[in-house]
């Protein structure tokens, strides 16, 4: 039976700073996560919550029905592979490539060695390099590799193509589709990247200023918002009752974005000349976290 990683009302203070605010989720096996927020929202103190990187203020992180926290049975099965940088302590990461790879060979039980080294290859990295003598974006390939190698279970990757040009991110979601199609993982995905993510996510969890705001299916998430313009008057018309969450206007024209299903808009909205438009994952993340919202 497949074990279920819960968050149960999660809390994390830096001094006077929640960094998270009483965060429950549910991460379902089998899926492919997308975790998304402004700088600051949270995220990398979530994915340290969730893995027993850090203690928690309040709240409880269970694997298979048990605490997280030194428990080395569920920690066997997670994986956060989080942004390497060219310093380590209080001077340069001087680990070779190899090395910081044998270290994941012994930290994770389910390491595939062959698949690391495939990796490798392809990356066209040298396994002798140190770390820091490497560029942003070699650093990136080789924490994808650690993360893809480790074969854990649930495996959390924390802006994994941060650094990337266009090409090389095209090779991470490639490599990350074949591998979940071969061994059903589960991946948390943190990146701020959306464009050729949103595809990829099937659930999407946001956050925003600590508080998880959004946990449900990329589709049904896209599905609930819309973009509608015309006219100012007809456009006030067919949005009439729903939340504006972001506004445009020029001159009498007038674009806003709702939260309401294109269905419901169409009907209350026949026979007004106004155009109705789905949303993009990073459309809504910008209505949803990027503009205060400017009336009910």
């Amino acid at each position: 039976m497949e074990k279920v990683l819960k968050a149960t009302g999660v809390s994390k203070r830096y001094g006077a700073t929640l960094a998270l605010d009483d965060v429950s989720l549910t991460v379902e096996p089998g899926h492919i996560y997308g975790l998304i927020g402004r700088n600051g929202a949270g995220k990398t103190t979530l994915l340290g919550a969730l893995t027993a990187q850090l203690p928690l203020t309040a709240g409880t992180v269970t694997y298979g029905g048990a605490p997280v926290w030194e428990n080395a049975n569920a920690l066997a099965d997670l994986c956060f592979a989080r942004e390497l940088g060219a310093r380590l302590g209080g001077g340069e990461n001087g680990l070779k490539i190899k090395e910081y790879l044998l270290m994941g060979r012994l930290f994770y039980p389910h390491w595939d060695e062959a698949y690391a080294q495939s990796l490798v290859k392809q990356f066209g990295l040298d396994p002798k390099k140190r770390i820091h003598k490497l560029s942003k974006g070699m650093m990136s390939m080789v924490t994808i590799v650690l993360a893809l190698a480790s074969r854990a279970p649930v495996t959390f990757l924390d802006e994994p193509v941060a650094g990337l040009d266009v090409v090389a991110r095209e090779d991470f979601y490639r490599l990350l589709l074949e591998d979940y199609a071969a061994t059903g993982r589960t991946f948390v995905i943190s990146t701020h990247i959306l464009e050729e993510a949103a595809t990829v996510f099937e659930k999407v969890l946001i956050l925003k200023e600590g508080k998880l705001i959004e946990n449900t299916d990329t589709d049904a998430l896209l599905a609930q918002f819309c973009a509608v313009s015309g006219a100012a008057a007809d456009v006030d018309a067919a949005c009439g009752g729903y939340a504006a969450l972001h506004t445009q206007t020029l001159g009498s024209h007038k674009s806003v974005v709702v939260r309401a299903p294109a269905a419901d808009l169409a009907a209350k909205a026949a026979g007004a000349n106004v155009e109705l438009g789905p949303l993009t994952l990073q459309q809504v993340f910008v209505a949803l976290c990027g503009h205060e919202q400017e009336g009910r």
